[in-house]
Formats: structure tokens, C-alpha cells, sequence
């Protein structure tokens, strides 16, 4: 068992009995909470040190388990202006709460429905976006999904060009479901995703993200 995994535990319980009793969703009693109160509660209710709190919710917020949002407003200044203030806020998402509970009705369903993934014999494991990956490939599979969300984002690419290019990291996405992908079809995807993300002036992350997706073209 990876030893982060009980932390991680934690905090997902954390998230989920906080939303489970919520009233509202920012607030004292909101399913929303603040990072320092986050460190603070995790601290008093299980000795977590701050380092453990950030780093494994890191971890479960690029998996899609936790999930942020930013609530913007405008803030005096003793001159008599305003400035912009943004405070981040962060809440179990349904893949947290399904986790836990258990599928429902309402989850959607998995690609590999009607597939029995343990009779496969590979060393696989569902993400919060409901992909599943093998766990050699789970760190590639964070930084396509950060990959993803920055394209989609940007303002250099029409609706088009992103709409073509998440299809594609999604299937790449895909393939790391398989112990040993196909290199074909990872090169051919991810020489257009590479080429785009240089269009969209994130060069920078496609360098961070070329390196385990060259592994497995080789």
C-alpha cells in the first residue's frame, strides 16, 4: 500500500463529512472551506503536519477526488479605491463523494463497463475523472488532464482546434489503461497535441509532459 494513502484517506473523509453536513456551500458550515481551516482542522482531528495536508490533497485534487473554485471581491484600501481580492476554496467533488458512497444511479458510466478490469491481471486503478490507468502511467495521465485544461483555456486556439485536441488527449488518456500502450497511436496524438500547445505559448508544459510520453513511444 502506498503509505500516503491513509493521509489521503483522511482528508477525503474530511471533505465528505464536512459536505455531508453542510448548510451552505461557503461558510462556517458550508461544504466549501478555506486552505487555512483545512490545515488547521487536519492538524487538531488527525496530526497532520501542513506539508502532508498540501502535498497529498496536491495529489487528490489533479486525480479529481477534491476539486477548488475562486470566489472574486472587491477590497478597500485606506485610499479610498478598491482593489480585486481572490480567495480559493476547496470541496469534495462527485468522484469524492462516490468513493466513498459507492457508484450510484447518477454516476456515470465507465468506458470499460462490462469489462472485469481485476480478471485482467494488470496493476490498474480508476481516477476521479472515471479513466482507468495503469498505475505506471498515473503521473502522465495528472499532466495531460493539467495539459488539457490549459488548452482549453486558452485564447490563441478557436473552439474548434480545442474541441480536436481534448479529443485526442482524451484518447491518449485511453491508452494508459494498457500495461504497454500502443506507440503508434501515442505518437501520432501527441505530435498534434505538442505542436498546438507550442500555438497556444505553453511550450514550457509540453517539455514537462514530452518526457513520459517518449517513454512510451520507445
Amino acid at each position: 500500500m502506498n503509505p500516503n494513502d491513509e493521509t489521503r484517506r483522511q482528508i477525503l473523509q474530511y471533505f465528505y463529512d464536512r459536505n455531508a453536513t453542510a448548510t451552505s456551500r461557503t461558510g462556517k458550515k458550508g461544504s466549501a472551506v478555506k486552505i487555512s481551516d483545512v490545515k488547521r482542522e487536519l492538524k487538531a482531528f488527525h496530526g497532520l503536519s501542513q506539508q502532508q495536508v498540501m502535498s497529498n490533497l496536491t495529489y487528490l485534487i489533479d486525480m479529481g477526488w477534491v476539486k477548488t473554485f475562486d470566489v472574486e471581491k472587491q477590497v478597500g484600501t485606506k485610499g479610498g479605491t478598491t482593489v480585486p481580492s481572490s480567495v480559493t476554496w476547496y470541496e469534495i467533488a462527485a468522484a469524492g463523494i462516490d468513493k466513498i458512497d459507492g457508484e450510484s444511479e447518477f454516476t456515470p458510466l465507465s468506458r470499460f463497463g462490462g469489462v472485469n478490469i481485476s480478471a485482467t491481471g494488470t496493476n490498474v486503478i480508476t481516477m476521479g475523472d472515471g479513466n482507468v490507468v495503469n498505475v505506471d502511467h498515473r503521473e502522465l495521465h495528472a499532466e495531460l488532464n493539467t495539459l488539457r485544461d490549459q488548452l482549453a483555456a486558452s485564447e490563441e486556439l478557436s473552439e474548434a482546434d480545442k474541441l480536436n485536441l481534448v479529443a485526442d488527449i482524451e484518447s491518449l488518456k485511453d491508452q494508459l489503461a494498457k500495461p504497454t500502450p500502443n506507440p503508434t497511436v501515442v505518437q501520432a496524438l501527441w505530435f498534434g497535441i505538442e505542436k498546438a500547445a507550442v500555438v497556444a505559448g505553453l511550450a514550457e508544459l509540453a517539455l514537462t509532459v514530452a518526457p513520459h510520453v517518449q517513454h512510451l513511444i520507445k
